[in-house]
């Protein structure tokens, strides 16, 4: 951690064409032969509007039914860059007309951004939102939000325009730092946190505010978004679709358990070289953690599967020698078993030597809960689905 298609039933496919070079017949004529480039599909609604808009000037004004459903029908997709070790994934978003690089959360509420209210001694080398050029300050209001690994920021709120990939939420809540810790400070690539877990986890005071998602939701073609983190390149966060060139076989779901204001769901059993590791039992997916955190008996009986794997104290978790073996891990979701490659448990360096890695699996002493990180969803494709009368949560293979 820190820490545009849709359903066929929803759209109208067109054939595309793309002029060739003209072509001169006689004197006074010329032809241009088109090219045939494919089909995109685009919904009915967006496409009207798209004449409305463009007749604009000339008086053409969209029937309500036909503005409003285009509004009801806001899809799109941003890209998730990971950072060194795909420690994070940021992603480019628009806030109040200036682009950050956010880290998406699915494990948090705030929407919080480095601001020219940061003092320069914690903002240099950041992207900064100035909420004077279009934001509308929320009087009296104030956030505060601390994470797992003790960093954290606080300050002042403004609503404001946000845009992901093309959906637009006009009056965000945008969380403007006026103090960030150390950790924030040094990461220079990350410009702040985009919360996408339940708004009842929001830190904002003397009121609530609603995440990103909760605040589009509505407006989006499906009540829903989809995770397809990659180890070592861009993935991407899709929004109001599922796009099924970008998982294999079927999606596996579950119900998910919102008390707690995360994205909360009951595992079943791990193996690792055909061997049962033990049950994992009540786990969130937290695109916002970095590594997985799993019950101390699973935990171990993972790294008895490694030659030379300790659980070090002075590295602080376990490590095993960088060249070592390491197994798949293999977790069951929803009656189906889902892999994480042995490679991304193959974490980091944990010391100068080489010679010694850092393990993607720790214990979770202390926390609670299973979390499953990013180690664990680059390997998946997972949907965050509010489509149904209860949230839920689907899995599927790359």
């Amino acid at each position: 951690m820190h820490t545009f298609i849709t359903s066929a039933a929803l759209v109208a496919s067109a054939s595309v064409a793309f002029a060739a070079p003209a072509q001169l017949v006689g004197r006074s004529t010329f032809q241009v032969k088109q090219v045939a480039a494919g089909k995109v599909y685009r919904p009915g609604p967006v496409a009207m509007m798209q004449t409305y808009n463009k007749y604009a000037k000339v008086g053409a004004v969209a029937p309500s039914v036909v503005s409003n459903a285009a509004a009801a029908l806001q899809s799109g997709s941003v890209a998730a860059n990971p950072e060194q070790y795909d420690e994070s994934y940021l992603c480019p978003v628009q806030v109040g007309g200036q682009t950050l690089n956010l880290d998406f959360d699915t494990g948090s509420a705030d929407l919080w951004v480095f601001s020219t209210l940061t003092p320069a001694t914690q903002s240099t080398g950041h992207a900064k939102y100035n909420p004077k050029t279009s934001g509308k300050a929320k009087s009296g209001y104030t956030w505060n939000i601390s994470y797992g690994d003790n960093s954290g920021a606080s300050g002042t709120v403004y609503a404001d325009k946000v845009v992901v990939g093309g959906v637009t939420a006009t009056s965000q809540a945008v969380e403007a730092a006026t103090s960030v810790s150390t950790q924030f400070m040094q990461d220079t690539d990350n410009d702040g946190l985009l919360g996408l877990a339940f708004s009842t986890i929001n830190t904002v005071q003397p009121q609530q505010q609603t995440t990103f998602f909760d605040t589009v939701k509505g407006t989006l073609a499906k009540k829903l978004f989809t995770v397809d983190l990659k180890a070592g390149t861009a993935g991407t966060y899709d929004f109001g679709y599922i796009d099924s060139s970008k998982y294999a076989g079927t999606i596996t779901y579950v119900p998910v358990k919102t008390t707690n204001g995360f994205w909360e769901f009951t595992a079943g059993a791990a193996t690792a070289n055909n061997r049962s590791l033990g049950s994992v039992g009540d786990a969130i997916a937290d695109t916002g953690t970095t590594l997985m955190y799993l019950p101390t008996a699973v935990t171990s009986a993972y790294y008895a599967q490694i030659s030379g794997a300790t659980n070090s104290a002075a590295a602080g978790g376990y490590i095993f020698p960088c060249d070592a073996d390491v197994p798949d891990f293999h977790i069951t979701i929803g009656g189906k078993s889902f892999t994480v490659p042995g490679e991304y448990i193959n974490f980091t360096p944990a010391d100068n030597s080489g010679e010694q890695c850092f393990g993607g699996i720790q214990p979770n002493t202390g926390i609670g809960f299973t979390i499953l990180g990013d180690v664990f969803l680059k390997a998946m494709f997972v949907v965050f689905d509010q489509t149904t009368s209860a949230p839920r949560l689907g899995f599927a293979a790359q």
